[in-house]
């Protein structure tokens, strides 16, 4: 059976066209311009989906999502069912979680267990990046085998939590060095954590326990810090490939920017809540509200400049790629269960359904072009992270497919959202433009709003190592 996606607007990451879309077995079949014409004549057997006035564009790939992650106290809210079924209606139809090792334990051992988790549950494709929690000889060995064993191409390390997940400079160099021989991505955590580490007790010792000081005690200067000292490591191993995680402020990227300057091989993401959200609209609220915006790196101050240096490095490609670092706490029942203390509180913010919609307002305001939207939310993270048939409207790509019509409003509510989370961060925002159809690999998933998808029917997305990277 053909599927023909008629009379949209298709726009690729370097060009858009008005053109049909042929759909077959999964796969993009062919991609005709209209050029005055009719274009595809569909047959009698063909199923048309008209998307006259609507966009057509890829569908979005999370590059960095936390389902039912188990922080040690609580699992977050989402499960990959629920959380997979909100990212299809918000227009995502790949997602990319984590297999986390922690020091002491086991990198096979994870990523074995985390991928009976996901396997049974996703209605997208799905991958998963491994995390390396304690950088020793063994697990460095494992990780590296990860690539051919299980289509891994990327890792990754974190600068905070000592204790947890925590990787000193020696363990930051050796795990970068291996990815330096490899081509494997690095993704780092940057924030300064032994520095952030002395300030929290400082705050909690003068009884600065409000949620605002949760990013008072995360300043950005720790955060750029660490992007600085990532650079420089990943300088001295040999050029290996660096994504900063989160950039949530205009000292962070301004280090992104002089690392690119300076030959380093590094690319940097950012998320909707460091373009739309601010310390003083969301933790200023104190408790039990403020609880539900804490997350790492934290909500910037409104008055300093981060929000419009942020967008500037989207579009001028200093920022690679928007992901939503989607993990999802219930408010009360999760954030606020040790108590009304910004250090009790599990850093999260819920937000993988929104993220096209909320990206999508920088191309309505002019912060964006059409395509640098398509680019930074499908194309660009599929290169960066091996997923070869993702990401573009193309001839042999899967058939991931979004028909998103400007024209619609979208009003966000956890009273409509998918997400298993009893709050919204964007409570009352009102957006122009909305996903309408979701097909994921020739499947139609989603139709104005309704979801036609079982757990499971996602694949599991084995990655090479781009040769970007290399």
């Amino acid at each position: 059976m053909r599927t023909v996606i008629k009379n949209g607007h298709v726009i690729n990451a370097w060009q858009r066209s008005e053109a049909d879309v042929v759909v077959s077995d999964g796969r993009i079949e062919a991609v005709i311009e209209r050029k005055g014409g009719p274009g595809v004549l569909a047959g009698s057997s063909d199923v048309v989906i008209d998307a006259t006035d609507c966009l057509v564009i890829p569908g979005g790939v999370d590059a960095h999502v936390h389902m039912q992650l188990d922080t040690g106290t609580t699992v977050s809210s989402d499960t990959f069912f629920t959380g997979s079924v909100a990212a299809a209606c918000g227009g995502t139809t790949t997602i990319l979680d984590f297999a986390e090792q922690r020091a002491g334990g086991n990198v096979l051992a994870s990523f074995e267990r985390r991928y009976a988790e996901a396997e049974s549950q996703c209605v997208v494709d799905w991958g998963l990046h491994q995390v390396l929690g304690g950088v020793d000889a063994q697990s460095l060995v494992d990780a590296r085998s990860l690539i051919e064993r299980e289509g891994v191409s990327s890792i990754k390390l974190f600068m905070a939590y000592p204790g947890r997940l925590y990787s000193d400079d020696g363990q930051m160099l050796r795990a970068l060095q291996m990815c330096s021989e490899t081509g494997m991505m690095a993704m780092v955590h940057a924030e300064n954590g032994l520095a952030i580490d002395v300030l929290i007790e400082q705050a909690i010792a003068a009884g600065n326990t409000a949620p605002a000081f949760h990013a008072l005690t995360r300043p950005a200067i720790l955060e750029a810090e660490a992007v600085h000292r990532a650079a420089v490591l990943s300088r001295v191993a040999g050029g290996a490939p660096l994504y900063i995680v989160h950039v949530s402020s205009s000292d962070a990227l301004a280090e992104v920017r002089a690392a690119r300057r300076n030959g380093t091989n590094i690319f940097a993401e950012t998320c909707p809540q460091y373009l739309h959200l601010s310390l003083e609209k969301t933790l200023g609220k104190g408790w039990p509200e403020g609880a539900g915006y804490i997350c790492s790196t934290p909500l910037r101050p409104e008055h300093e400049t981060h929000h419009t240096d942020l967008w500037n490095g989207l579009r001028e490609d200093e920022l690679a790629v928007v992901s939503t670092d989607h993990c999802p706490f219930c408010l009360r029942e999760q954030k606020l269960m040790n108590g009304e203390s910004f250090d009790r509180v599990p850093n999260g913010i819920g937000g993988v359904e929104h993220r096209l919609d909320l990206i999508y307002q920088g191309v309505v305001s002019g912060e964006i072009s059409l395509e640098r939207w398509v680019e930074v939310c499908a194309t660009a993270p599929s290169r960066l992270f091996g997923l070869d048939t993702k990401g573009v409207i193309g001839v042999g790509f899967d058939a991931d497919i979004v028909v998103y019509d400007p024209a619609a409003s979208t009003t966000i509510s956890a009273a409509t959202h998918h997400m298993n989370l009893d709050y919204s961060a964007y409570e009352g925002f009102v957006l122009q433009g909305g996903v309408r159809t979701v097909m994921s690999r020739g499947d139609v998933i989603v139709d104005r709003g309704v979801v036609s998808a079982s757990a499971g029917r996602g694949k599991y997305m084995r990655r090479r190592v781009p040769a970007l990277l290399r």
